[in-house]
C-alpha cells in the first residue's frame, strides 16, 4: 500500500469572484504533488461559474456549488464535510486538508515543501510564506507570527484580579521584501497561520470540531490558531513553500455585490461581538475602534476609487465622499438583509 501522505486541497471564495481562473490555473500548473481538490462555488457569477464547471469535468475534480453567497468559514466547512465523507478519509491517519483562497497563486514545489515539513516536524498546521500583491512573489504577507488570549491582572491585597481580558495578532515581516529575507528566514515554529493558504492534519477537527462559522469576516485564523495550541498542536511556518496573495485593486462589476456582503457592517459586526463572547474578552478600545471603522474596506476600494476621478475640487470632493458613504451604509444594509433573507428560502428550498 502507498504511504503517500494523502491531501485535499479545498478552494473557497475570499471577496471576489475575478480572479478564480488565474488562481486556479496556478495550482494545477504548480503543484507536483498528487492532490484531491475539492471547489467550493458560493454564488459566483455565471461567466465563472460555466468556466468552473468545465475545468471540473476536465480536472476530475469535486464541484460544489451555491446559488448565494458564503462566508469562508461556512464554505471551508462544506469543502471539509465532504473530505470526510470521502471513503479515504478514515483509512488514512496522514490525511492533509489545505485550505486556500481562490485569488491565491502558488509556485512550484508548495505543496511537497508542506508535506515535508508536516511529514519531519509532526506539525499539526504549517503555513506557507505568504506574499501579496503584484508582481508576484515579491513582498511578504505573513511570515509566520503571535496570536493568543492575554489577562491583564491588578494585583489586590488579597488575591490579583483580572482587569482586561484581550485578544491579540502580530504578523512577521509584513511589507518585508522577499529577496531581502529569504536567505535568513529558516523553518520554525510559530504560534500564527492566515487562511489565505494553510495546510491542516485533518485529525486536528476531532479535537476542536469544525470551523466557527459564526466569525463571518475578521479574525477566523485567530480563533483557528489559538483552539490548535490550546489542544496541544504546533503550528510551523515552512518559508521553501512560497505563495502570493493577490488583494483586490479594481473590482469586476460582477465582484461588487460579493464584496460589499463579505465586507458588510453586519457580519463584520456580527463577528466582533460573538470573539468577544465567546472568548470572554473585554469590550475595550480595540472593539470600539473596530465599531468606528466599519466599512473601511468598502470605501478603499469602491468609494475612494470613484470619488477621485470625480472633477469637483477638493472641497467638492470631499461632499461626493461623504454623500457616497450615507449611500453606501444603506446600500449595504439593503444587501445584508436580502441575502439573509435569500439564503433562507434556498436552503429552506433544499431541505
Amino acid at each position: 500500500m502507498s504511504t503517500i501522505p494523502k491531501v485535499t486541497i479545498i478552494v473557497v471564495p475570499r471577496e471576489r469572484f475575478s480572479y478564480t481562473r488565474q488562481s486556479l490555473e496556478s495550482i494545477y500548473e504548480y503543484t507536483k504533488y498528487p492532490f484531491e481538490l475539492i471547489y467550493i462555488d458560493g454564488g459566483s457569477p455565471k461567466h465563472i461559474q460555466k468556466y468552473l464547471e468545465t475545468q471540473a469535468r476536465e480536472k476530475q475534480f469535486k464541484l460544489i456549488r451555491t446559488d448565494y453567497y458564503l462566508s469562508p468559514n461556512y464554505a471551508r466547512n462544506l469543502g471539509l464535510k465532504q473530505a470526510h465523507n470521502n471513503p479515504s478519509y478514515q483509512q488514512n491517519n496522514n490525511q492533509y486538508i489545505v485550505f486556500i483562497d481562490n485569488d491565491v497563486v502558488v509556485t512550484s514545489g508548495w505543496l511537497q515543501a508542506l508535506i515535508e515539513c508536516a511529514e519531519e516536524t509532526q506539525a499539526t498546521v504549517i503555513s506557507p510564506l505568504i506574499c501579496q500583491g503584484t508582481p508576484l512573489h515579491e513582498e511578504i504577507h505573513c511570515a509566520g507570527g503571535e496570536s493568543g488570549i492575554v489577562e491583564e491582572i491588578k494585583s489586590g491585597t488579597n488575591q490579583a484580579e483580572i482587569t482586561r481580558r484581550r485578544i491579540f495578532e502580530k504578523i512577521y515581516k509584513q511589507g518585508k521584501k522577499l529577496a531581502e529575507i529569504s536567505p535568513t528566514i529558516q523553518r520554525q515554529k510559530t504560534h500564527l497561520a492566515e487562511y489565505h493558504c494553510v495546510m491542516v492534519r485533518s485529525n486536528i477537527f476531532n479535537q476542536i470540531g469544525y470551523l466557527d462559522e459564526k466569525l463571518l469576516n475578521t479574525k477566523e485564523h485567530v480563533d483557528f490558531c489559538i483552539l490548535v495550541n490550546q489542544v496541544g498542536g504546533s503550528i510551523y511556518l515552512e518559508p521553501k513553500s512560497i505563495v502570493t496573495y493577490v488583494p483586490t485593486e479594481n473590482l469586476a462589476i460582477t465582484d461588487i455585490p460579493y464584496y460589499m456582503l463579505r465586507w458588510s457592517d453586519a457580519w463584520e459586526k456580527s463577528s466582533l461581538q460573538h470573539l468577544r463572547d465567546k472568548w470572554n474578552l473585554t469590550e475595550d478600545e480595540y472593539f470600539q475602534n473596530r465599531y468606528q471603522r466599519l466599512g473601511w474596506r468598502r470605501n478603499l476600494t469602491i468609494i475612494n476609487p470613484i470619488t477621485r476621478k470625480m472633477p469637483f475640487g477638493k472641497l467638492g470632493t470631499r461632499l461626493a465622499s461623504k454623500v457616497l458613504r450615507i449611500l453606501d451604509k444603506k446600500l449595504n444594509s439593503y444587501l445584508t438583509n436580502r441575502y439573509r433573507i435569500n439564503k433562507h428560502i434556498s436552503e429552506s428550498m433544499q431541505k
